[in-house]
Order: structure tokens, then C-alpha cells, then sequence
């Protein structure tokens, strides 16, 4: 990793970061959230009950866990090819483990606009089908791969990468790619398919409507024995408090000895993640790695400390991972956006707070990475908070996630230069939006030339320097000790700003400099104040 050091000592279980990535895959299918917490724990009393090894349960329990980590590659495409945002979790997951011709008719159902007239629906099935058929096998190809990729790097064993080859496979030998049936496909798949299905199927119709469907798909797609146990004993099996959270019960069933991420194994992962969420679209990929790279460089500039470089970074690669509760055709729409579709991509970063909120861990950089659209005026999202809430770190990401998007091409236009780009943020902090100094700083590691950047009120830079410190509570002569000019000096300075800004008092000198943005950063020097924020 770049030289972003982690603090010593950290550690942080595996787990809790593959059970967030899980809650994730559940927004990006359309599924309930805690869906492939649950289907893990059922995949884990199932794997008790059929007396399998350590080795095998655990294996089975990651697998389960990153079942539909893969869902995010190729999404734009499915996007373009079925009818409704919710199609293939309404119409194909259902039939996913059925029969080939219970599959066909999910598929042709998928391919239909829901509410359409029949001949129009027909028209999109008969236009359809040839486009899907086509794409499928690649798009499972994708789907595996990916999937082995990204487990590479969550800190999970070598053995468990090779399992994803072997998702879509089926015990009967007629699934994806083809090359395995029976034993040939490894018992974890076994299990975690089936849990998997009896999941989906009790969410759609209870326990007992569970039981039936996977008792019916034995010997298909699912090994016998496994399905046969599972159904026999679904009611205890698929039991469930539904008021209650199962983060928890998942992660405290997790078998072995606990997988741990140290140092540079955290910040892989949170890669990992933020790959997983930038793969939800072609002009996503990327942004969540180039936007913690640009937002640790510019927290260098700025002299912030090592927790708060090792917050900024990571909050940065994860901030966007409640995208994948947008639907992708949506990221893919170069027509203006309808106002139903500006509140689903307002609410991505609710989302992501949401996600990382669950894990102890990932709640620390929550309060960095989900305000990164949030503006100091108050005119962001999605909780329109204004300045006095907006801490330096929030504000140097939020300057370098606009910068770095502004450089990145979209539907609707073409990548910005890095110059436009400049201009462009520059125009933003004069606005009040963005924090000039947090936008000085992306600018200065982005290696380009800061435009003049003015300052509210007509303060000059000496007088904003001065009323920032000012409601750091500093004293005038602390003020001229800070900046290395005379008590005279200060004096000026202040009286000079009090008149501008139009008040007389330092109270309200410090709620202009908290709703302007204009706050000191950094940790003041022991001694210089009698109180600190």
C-alpha cells in the first residue's frame, strides 16, 4: 500500500467486514437486508446437523456469506438487457435452482416490463431472449471470477477461491460451466446452495414453502442428501425471531479460530470493497481507490495526523459503497435524472452509513465516509448538515470525491481536465459549498494550480486565519503568538474582521466562522487556550 501506515496494534475480525460486504450484496440484489446473514446461519445449523469438519463448516460459512459478491459485475449490463430494476430478483432468483424450463420462464418473465400491454411484453421477451441467451454464460463466467478475486484479498484462506468456480454449478451435472456434478462440486457449494434457496424461498412464502421447493429441486441442482436433511428439519432449521437482528448470531457462529486483518491487510480489504461497490458501473470504475489516494495526499498537505490519514483513507475507499443500492440503470443514464432517481442516488451514502454502521470497526469511519456529498451551506446530502458539523477530514473528502468525479467520464458528459476540473472546485468553495482550504489542499496534491479562492465576507487570508483561530478560543495575544505577529497587529486584524463580518463579539465571530467553514484546523498547542474543542 502507499505510505499510509496504520496505526500499530489494529486488528480487526475478517468477519466483520465480510458480513458488511454481505449487506451490501443484499442492497445490490434487491433483497432484504440481513438476507445473506440469515441464509448463513441457517447454511451453519444445516452443516451441524450433516456432522461436517471444522474446515468444511468454515469454508461453508464464507461461502455463504460472499454467495453474490460477483452480482456486481457485468450489472450494466443486465441493466439494459431485463425490464424492471427488480426483475431478476422478482422473476429469475426465484427459479434459479429450478428446472431448466422453470428458468426459461424466469428469464422470459425478467425480460418483460411489468404493466406493459401483452403484445409489448411479448415483443421484449421474443428481442430479448436471443441477447440473454447469449450473455449468460459470460456473464457467469464474470460473476465467478470476480468473485474469486475479491475473496483474494478480504485475508480468507487460498482454498476458498477456488469454490467460486463451482456457484453455479449443479448436482445433476446441466449447470455452469458444466465441468462438475455430484461430489465433483465441493460440499461447501453444496450447503451454502442450498441455504442459499431455502433463504430466498422462505422470505417469498414461510418455512414449510421452503422445505417443499428445495425437497423438489433434490438430485436437480441441489445434492440430495443436503436438501433432504434441510427439508426434513426446515422448521427448526429456518427458524427465525423477525424482530431481531441476526449480525450478531452470524458472527458469533463463525467456526475455528477467527480470522483476523492486521495493518495492510485492513486497507486491502476496504479495497476490495470499494472495488466491489465502483463495479456497479464502467464510469464508477475506480473512483473509491483514485478518491483515498487523492484524500491521503491532500491530509499530508495539510499536516493532519496518522489516525486521521488512516480514517480519511479508508472512509474513502468505502464511501461509496451504498451505491449498489442504486439501480444500475440509473448510474448508466445520460438523460436527465427523473427526481425519483435523484432521491435513490441521495440516499447512497445513507446506505453506505447504514452498511458500515454494523461493525464496530467500520462505525469509525462512518462519520467520514458517509457525509462526503454533504456542503458547508447545508445544501447536500442526504442530511443537509451545514459547516459546524463538518469535521476536516469530511471536508478534505468531500472536495476530493468532486474533484476526482469531475475527472472521471459520465453519461452525460465527457471527463473534465484536470485544469476544468480546478476551476470547477474552486468555483465551489467560492460559493460556500466546499471548504477552501480542503479544496487548496486536493488541488495542491492533485498537482494543480489553486484559482484565487475568496473569502465570505471579503475577509482577506490574514483575517480568516485570525478568526479561525479566534474560535478556537485563543486570546488576541495567543493569536499574534500563533501567527508570529504583534499583539498590534492581531488587534487590527480582528477588529477588522468584526466589522466586515458585522459583528462585536467573539461568540458570534465564532458562529460566522463555524457556518463559513473558517474554524482552525489541527490541535492547538498546550498552553495557547484555556479551553479546547
Amino acid at each position: 500500500m502507499p505510505d499510509l501506515a496504520s496505526p500499530g496494534g489494529e486488528r480487526i475480525r475478517a468477519a466483520e467486514v465480510i458480513a458488511a460486504l454481505s449487506l451490501a450484496t443484499d442492497l445490490a440484489i434487491g433483497v432484504p437486508v440481513e438476507h445473506g446473514l440469515q441464509s448463513t446461519l441457517f447454511a451453519m445449523r444445516l452443516s451441524e446437523r450433516l456432522g461436517v469438519d471444522s474446515e468444511t463448516a468454515a469454508q461453508t460459512y464464507y461461502a455463504c456469506l460472499l454467495f453474490y459478491v460477483g452480482c456486481t459485475a457485468d450489472a450494466e449490463v443486465a441493466a439494459e438487457t431485463f425490464g424492471d430494476d427488480d426483475a431478476l430478483t422478482r422473476y429469475a432468483m426465484p427459479a434459479r435452482f429450478g428446472s431448466k424450463p422453470e428458468m426459461v420462464a424466469g428469464i422470459m418473465r425478467a425480460l418483460a416490463t411489468s404493466g406493459s400491454p401483452a403484445p409489448a411484453r411479448a415483443l421484449q421477451i421474443a428481442r430479448g431472449m436471443p441477447r440473454a441467451a447469449r450473455e449468460f454464460k459470460g456473464h457467469i463466467t464474470a460473476f465467478c471470477e470476480v468473485a474469486q478475486m475479491l475473496t483474494d484479498r478480504l485475508g480468507l484462506p487460498a482454498s476458498m477461491q477456488g469454490l467460486f468456480g463451482y456457484l453455479v454449478e449443479r448436482w445433476d451435472g446441466k449447470g455452469l460451466p458444466g465441468r462438475a456434478r455430484h461430489e465433483e462440486i465441493p460440499l461447501p457449494v453444496r450447503i451454502a446452495s442450498v441455504a442459499r434457496d431455502a433463504a430466498f424461498q422462505r422470505m417469498l412464502g414461510g418455512a414449510e414453502f421452503a422445505a417443499q421447493v428445495v425437497r423438489r429441486r433434490a438430485g436437480g441442482a441441489f445434492d440430495p442428501a443436503v436438501a433432504t436433511r434441510l427439508a426434513d428439519e426446515a422448521a427448526e432449521l429456518l427458524a427465525l425471531d423477525a424482530e431481531t437482528s441476526v449480525w450478531e448470531e452470524t458472527l458469533a457462529c463463525e467456526p475455528g479460530s477467527r480470522l483476523t486483518l492486521e495493518g495492510e491487510a485492513i486497507d486491502r480489504a476496504l479495497a476490495a470493497v470499494g472495488d466491489f461497490a465502483d463495479l456497479a458501473s464502467p464510469y464508477l470504475v475506480g473512483h473509491s481507490a483514485g478518491v483515498a489516494e487523492l484524500a491521503a495526499a491532500a491530509a499530508r498537505h495539510c499536516r493532519l495526523d496518522a489516525a486521521d490519514l488512516v480514517r480519511i483513507r479508508r472512509g474513502a475507499l468505502v464511501h461509496d459503497l451504498g451505491r449498489v443500492a442504486v439501480p444500475a440503470r440509473i448510474w448508466q443514464k445520460a438523460a436527465p435524472l427523473t427526481p425519483d432517481d435523484w432521491e435513490r442516488v441521495r440516499l447512497h451514502a445513507y446506505h453506505s452509513e447504514r452498511v458500515l454502521t454494523r461493525s464496530p470497526f467500520l462505525a469509525a469511519l462512518a462519520p467520514v465516509a458517509s457525509f462526503h456529498h454533504e456542503r458547508l451551506d447545508g445544501s447536500g446530502y442526504h442530511r443537509g448538515t451545514a459547516a459546524a458539523t463538518l469535521t476536516p477530514p469530511v471536508r478534505l473528502l468531500a472536495a476530493a470525491d468532486a474533484y476526482h468525479a469531475m475527472t472521471e467520464p459520465r453519461p452525460h458528459r465527457g471527463a473534465l481536465s484536470p485544469g476544468q476540473a480546478a476551476e470547477t472546485l474552486g468555483q465551489e468553495a467560492r460559493a460556500g459549498r466546499l471548504d477552501p482550504d480542503a479544496v487548496t489542499a486536493v488541488l495542491e496534491a492533485a498537482g494543480q494550480q489553486v484559482p484565487r479562492i475568496g473569502r465570505p465576507a471579503g475577509l482577506t487570508e490574514r483575517e480568516t486565519e485570525v478568526i479561525g483561530l479566534l474560535a478556537r478560543g485563543l486570546q488576541t495575544k495567543q493569536v499574534a503568538r500563533a501567527l508570529g505577529i504583534s499583539i498590534k497587529t492581531a488587534d487590527r486584524h480582528v477588529q477588522n474582521a468584526y466589522a466586515k463580518i458585522g459583528v462585536s463579539t467573539r461568540a458570534a465571530a465564532t458562529l460566522f466562522a463555524m457556518q463559513h467553514g473558517l474554524v482552525a484546523w489541527g490541535e492547538l498547542p498546550i498552553g495557547r487556550t484555556g479551553r479546547r474543542s
